[in-house]
Order: structure tokens, then C-alpha cells, then sequence
């Protein structure tokens, strides 16, 4: 079946008024007359069967329909240009992958290891968008994920790449001369909570055979990233994986409290949806991935 879809020369027009809110300098802009620009836009109105300009004394002025769908239209033109420019510019070899990605592990573990893969595989470009929490590939506009869970999603294809270890670490500026703590001495401490793992330090003590009355009380934070930097200032005790603060352990600004590694159940997985599976550029990504992740750990 046939798609319904404007002439591009008619949606070009329409952005370029509306953006404008002139009929005559989107003809400037685009080095055509206002009467092509004024034919383009009413072929439009004619396709969509709704008045996306009011005419004034003044000129034009969108009606709601058209400003909802303006920006609409200029949101895909430029997704467009930008996807015909990323081909122009690589002449059609490599490619590039839209990825989303929780924060902190894109930030403190991917994005260090990135110049090897752009060393790797200089024709293939990375966009990494922020996700936080679950969603659906349909209509994301992106090729595949890198996500913190127990299991992939329906409809997917997921490459498990490491397990997530919590380990209890702590600022040398909170503990003092102390250097390694029995678990009862932990809970005495102000404790720093991970939004997306509300029990995790219940969990924490459990696997040590405690139970804390006040487990979940503390400052609450939404990423690993905001976790660990608050950590670091001395505002508390923080669970958090060994390899994304690799840096503070290293330079002794965060201390592990006691020798314990608890796995918290989650797993580090890249997915994406099941058409995608033989796209060359993200079979490279996840080859590249598996052998920095090490070894594929056991379920």
C-alpha cells in the first residue's frame, strides 16, 4: 500500500514559512517565488485536509494544527539531513549506530574504552542518548541499548556482558583512621541509596546475615554517577560496581569498607531489536563489546 506522505518540496516549504511566519522569506531562504512557496503550501493543506496558516493583514500566522505539526515536520527534516549527511560524509562505507544507554555506565566505563573502538573501526560513529529506564524500541529512533536488568525485553536480541558486584565503599574524610569495618559498624553509618535498587543495602546486609531496622534511610540518588561523587565528598557510605569507580579505589578517594562482594542479580546487557541482528556496524560494536566486557559470565 502506497504511504501517505507529502511531496518534500511541499513540507520543506511549510517549515520554512512557519519558521519564518513569512510566506517571503521562506521563498528567500529556499531561492524560489512566494507564489511557489504559497502553491506548495496550499498542495499541503490540500493533502492533510486542514488550514495550517491563518492569512492576516500582517501576513501569516499558524493555525494549532499547524504549529503542532511544524514542529513535527521540522523535527523529521532534520532528522533527515542529518542521516543524508552522515552518508554524504562517509560516501556510503561504515556506518553509525544510535544507541541508548544508561548514564553512568556510558560515562565511567564505556566512554573511556571509546578510542579503542574508533581506532578499531574509524568508520562506524556512535550517538548515545540517555535512558534511564525501560522502553520500546518501536519509535525511539535507536539501533540498540546498553541496560542494566535481569533479562532482556520481548522482541529483542541481547548480548550479556557482565554481571553487576555492589561493593560498600566510603570517603576516607567519613571513616578517619578506620579501614576496614564489621557489617554492624556499616549500618551505623549514613547510607547512600540508588534510586533503581531501593533494597539494595537490605540485600546488602542480608547476604552478611543482618537485619537493619533502618536499612533505607538516607539521601536517595538517581544514578551510579551522582552515588559514587557524593560518596567521595563524605556524605556517606555508597553500593555501588567496583568497575564504575575504578578511579576513586585506585587514588585511595574511596575505600572498600569490608572485603564483600554482593551480586545484586542484575546483569549489563547490549539489545536490540530482532531486524537489526545482521547490521554489520552493531555486530562490530557488540564483538568489540563482548571482548571488553572479558569473559561471558555465567547465569
Amino acid at each position: 500500500m502506497r504511504r501517505k506522505i507529502p511531496p518534500t518540496a511541499a513540507l520543506a516549504a511549510f517549515e520554512a514559512a512557519a519558521r519564518h511566519q513569512s510566506f517571503t522569506l521562506a521563498a528567500d531562504e529556499l531561492a524560489v517565488t512566494q507564489s511557489a512557496v504559497c502553491r506548495q503550501v496550499a498542495a499541503l493543506e490540500s493533502f492533510v485536509g486542514v488550514k495550517l496558516f491563518r492569512r492576516t493583514r500582517r501576513g501569516v500566522l499558524l493555525t494549532e494544527a499547524g504549529q503542532t505539526y511544524s514542529r513535527s515536520v521540522r523535527s523529521r527534516l532534520d532528522e533527515v539531513e542529518r542521516d543524508t549527511l552522515e552518508v554524504m560524509s562517509r560516501a556510503g562505507a561504515g556506518g553509525a549506530l544510535e544507541l541508548g544507554v544508561v548514564p553512568s555506565f556510558a560515562t565511567r566505563w564505556l566512554l573511556p574504552r571509546l578510542p579503542d573502538f574508533q581506532r578499531a573501526h574509524p568508520d562506524i560513529t556512535l550517538h548515545l542518548s540517555a535512558r534511564t529506564r525501560p522502553f520500546l524500541f518501536e519509535g525511539s529512533g535507536l539501533d540498540a541499548a546498553l541496560y542494566a536488568g535481569e533479562a532482556a525485553w520481548p522482541g529483542t536480541q541481547a548480548l550479556r556482558l557482565m554481571d553487576e558486584p555492589l561493593l560498600a565503599v566510603a570517603s576516607p574524610v567519613l571513616l578517619g583512621s578506620r579501614r576496614r569495618l564489621k557489617p554492624a559498624e556499616v549500618a551505623r553509618l549514613p547510607l547512600l541509596h540508588i534510586g533503581t535498587r531501593p533494597y539494595a543495602w537490605r540485600e546488602w546486609f542480608g547476604s552478611l546475615g543482618l537485619a537493619v531496622e533502618h536499612d533505607m534511610r538516607g539521601a536517595r540518588m538517581e544514578l551510579f554517577s551522582m552515588l559514587i561523587e557524593a560518596a567521595t565528598h563524605g556524605l556517606g557510605a555508597a553500593l555501588a560496581p567496583p568497575f564504575l569507580m575504578q578511579p576513586e579505589l585506585e587514588q585511595g578517594r574511596l575505600q572498600p569498607l569490608l572485603p564483600h562482594e554482593f551480586r545484586s542479580g542484575r546483569a549489563y546487557w547490549l539489545a536490540w531489536p530482532e531486524q537489526k541482528a545482521h547490521d554489520p556496524a552493531l555486530q562490530a560494536f557488540g564483538a568489540w563489546l563482548q571482548h571488553q566486557a572479558g569473559p561471558t559470565p555465567q547465569r
